[in-house]
């Protein structure tokens, strides 16, 4: 073995103990350097432009931007889970206390339906209603106590929130002030050609702000919208049921209406006729669109994974990595894809010269 050789192969070893070292000593931290770096990539191009309106004043364009970026998009969303944990913690003490009971409303949905029906539950054997109603209760309580449960945990990690928070805003400064050398730093550190380089990088920021601009925002409209179906129709915990919306909403196939149809199906079996067609009507003709017209001018049709991916990255990456899954399991799905076809791309060139 030549010495040059042997250098070469102690120099990477030194290089991926010292990354995986750096990573480690990150970790702890990773949810505020993942949204940090997010923050910086869907916030450069209002950078770049505030950077240009200031004559190149690197420090103010990033402070200026940092703030904008607290205004926009942290500031409602904190707002917002202040607001949802209270109306999640008040929807618990309901359930509790039994001034909120699933079950019962599961029995009136099953007694208000025809015989017909009655007959086919029968037949397959599934006519023990208060079995069926007494786990519909347990599990509503169950769910209520964990959203609970997990208020009280925020307010005794609220240090840890406020030092993660305060790392993620630390970061975001100096990543959208100096975010461009330092892209340019790790695309020279990179063994690939530029051809490589550029359609990775381009599919990686694109995918990105694909899934906060599109995904996010058309998530936040159908969860608003739904929200206030449910409050003009003075369904209890509309800001919480309008957030579960938007979280569905994420999900490709099912999304909002596995919230919206067995609250129509209540009204219409109970009698309800105008609320239960009135909210279908809302819901297929306004929330429906909402995804039709907003996703193609916010993400563009280019960029779109197929339903089934982003439906199966998704629920995995919120299984191994929480909340920040529903971003990190789509773009490591967009990365495989963009991967595979520079693959295949390469196997092609052989073959056409």
């Amino acid at each position: 073995m030549s010495n040059s050789n042997l250098h070469y192969r102690t120099f990477l070893c030194l290089l991926i103990v010292v990354s995986i070292a750096f990573g480690w000593i990150l970790w702890p931290f990773y949810g505020a350097v993942f949204w940090g770096t997010i923050l910086a990539i869907i916030f450069s191009p209002l950078h770049r432009r505030v950077l240009a309106r200031l004559g190149k004043r690197r420090n103010l364009a990033a402070l200026i931007t940092l703030l904008l970026c607290v205004l926009i998009a942290i500031l409602p969303m904190i707002l917002i889970t202040g607001s949802l944990v209270q109306e999640g913690t008040a929807l618990y003490q309901q359930m509790k206390s039994g001034n909120l009971n699933f079950g019962l409303y599961f029995e009136r949905v099953v007694n208000a339906l025809p015989p017909s029906v009655h007959a086919m539950l029968d037949r397959f054997d599934v006519s023990d209603i208060r079995s069926v109603q007494q786990k519909l209760s347990t599990a509503a309580v169950q769910a209520s106590q964990f959203l609970a449960t997990q208020a009280f945990s925020i307010g005794q990690d609220t240090f840890q929130f406020v030092i993660s928070f305060g790392v993620m805003l630390y970061l975001l400064f100096f990543l959208l002030r100096d975010g461009s050398s330092l892209s340019r730093s790790i695309s020279r550190a990179i063994p690939l050609s530029e051809a490589y380089k550029q359609h990775l990088t381009r599919k990686f920021t694109t995918v990105i702000r694909a899934t906060i601009k599109g995904n996010v925002a058309v998530a936040a409209t159908q969860g608003l919208l739904g929200g206030l179906a449910f409050w003009v129709l003075g369904i209890q915990g509309s800001l919480l049921w309008g957030v579960l919306m938007a979280f569905l909403s994420l999900l490709p196939a099912v999304g909002a209406a596995l919230i919206w149809v067995p609250v129509a199906v209540y009204f219409l079996v109970t009698g309800a006729l105008w609320q239960g067609v009135g909210l279908i009507a809302f819901c297929v003709l306004v929330i429906g669109t909402v995804d039709n017209i907003m996703r193609p001018i916010l993400v563009g049709k280019d960029t779109k994974l197929p339903d089934w991916v982003i439906l199966i990255s998704t629920l995995g990456g919120m299984a191994l990595f929480g909340l920040n899954g529903f971003v990190i399991g789509p773009l490591i799905a967009a990365l495989f894809t963009a991967v595979w076809d520079l693959f295949a791309l390469e196997g092609e060139a052989p073959a056409e010269d």
